[in-house]
């Protein structure tokens, strides 16, 4: 039989690389184009040491993900690494105050060496299809108003345009933080206008709105154009399942909710109380890859389709080995700017505007584990702090 890969320690890495022509929204931080500017991005990631040299490595996650990790590190350390559905559920428990933040990135790491151990996939341990093309719909950054940006309703129409002859068969627009109803209105008709016949289109406000009025007229903008998908309009921060149902039941356009909620249960309980159409899932938030696959088999025992928040070769890999789900999120996308939130790759893995085939799809990658390999060089020659925890 062969041995069992025994955890021996845990290391965590922050690098900072400067942004171009990159701002910050004044309101909430958000990240927006701002031509001439110059902001620092944080990359953070973990590898999994076991007795066996067999490494499980992931970048991706949030600062409070990995604030987490030396708390955890105790009740890893020793433990079978390929236990995944045991350690989920012990870290379930551990995070339960902390928002069960930190158990995605880890669990994330241990598919990664359980697919290098077995020499396979992921997508292949969990079931999926070889070479499944993944249809993507391109998601914007948030408006700004600058020149040549996303800065006024007709800039999206344009936008929207260029993305579907490069092959996406699918936009979703985040409008602005700030603007009024009428412009947020106008977003959606004029997109609508112009590629609503030929694409798929679809609102996130991305929790913009103020008050539910407002969000109910924007559904109603929505419906005129038959968009696909309605995500996370109004200030309630995306968790109230009474209000979301009220709103479903007053327009027609479906909505997409459960990005701001972690984890199964409170899942299912929104699905039970009738507060979306769409479920979002998200292997960061929601307990790794071990968590939206219950996820998505739980939504589907109700008919429902499970979407995968934001991209990267952990969310190809799920994506290849579910039925109930639509679209892969590219994003985000601008006219001026450029991917900078992955991880440096050297083997060419990308995440951009121009990354899709000529059908707008993509692939998870064929090799084990996450099947990419990180350019640890560069990580290591822009890294700002390290720890190992034995």
């Amino acid at each position: 039989m062969k041995d069992r890969p025994r955890i021996t320690s845990i290391e965590v890495v922050q690098y900072e690389k400067n942004v171009i022509d990159v701002g910050v929204e004044s309101t909430i931080g958000i990240l927006i184009y701002q031509p001439g500017g110059v902001q620092k991005f944080r990359g953070r990631g973990l590898r999994i040491h076991t007795d066996l040299g067999v490494t499980g490595e992931y970048f991706g996650g949030f600062e409070a993900d990995y604030a987490v990790i030396g708390g955890l590190a105790h009740t890893l350390i020793g433990r079978n690494a390929l236990e995944r559905d045991a350690i989920y559920d012990d870290l379930k428990q551990a995070t339960r105050q902390q928002s069960r933040m930190g158990m995605g990135v880890v669990d994330i790491a241990l598919w990664d060496l359980a697919g290098k151990y077995y020499d396979a996939p992921i997508y292949e341990l969990l079931g999926g299809s070889a070479g499944k093309k993944l249809p993507c719909y391109a998601s914007t950054y948030v408006g700004d108003y600058e020149e040549g940006g996303l800065n006024s309703p007709e800039a999206y129409a344009d936008f929207a345009e260029a993305c579907l002859e490069a092959g996406y068969p699918g936009f979703k627009i985040h409008g602005w933080q700030d603007a009024p109803l009428k412009d947020q209105i106008e977003l959606v008709r004029a997109v609508g206008r112009r590629v609503g016949d030929r694409m798929d289109l679809m609102l996130d406000p991305f929790c913009a709105i103020k008050t539910f009025g407002d969000a109910l007229k924007l559904g109603r903008a929505c419906d005129e154009f038959d968009y696909f998908w309605y995500e996370d309009p109004f200030r309630d921060g995306g968790v109230s399942a009474f209000a979301h149902r009220k709103l479903r039941q007053l327009i027609k356009t479906p909505l997409l909710q459960l990005e701001h909620l972690r984890g199964l249960e409170p899942h299912v309980d929104f699905i039970v109380a009738d507060g979306t159409d769409f479920v979002r899932i998200d292997t960061d938030y929601d307990g790794g890859i071990t968590g939206v696959m219950k996820i998505a088999h739980a939504a589907e025992g109700f008919g429902l389709d499970v979407e995968l928040h934001g991209p990267g070769p952990d969310r190809r890999h799920v994506m290849a080995a579910i039925r109930n789900t639509n679209y892969y999120e590219m994003g985000l996308l601008h006219p001026q700017l450029g991917p900078f939130h992955m991880a440096p790759f050297k083997c060419g893995y990308r995440d951009a505007i121009d990354a899709v085939d000529a059908d707008g799809c993509v692939v998870a990658p064929d090799g084990p584990g996450l099947g990419v390999e990180y350019d640890w060089d560069t990580i290591m020659d822009h890294c700002t702090d390290r720890a190992e925890y034995k």
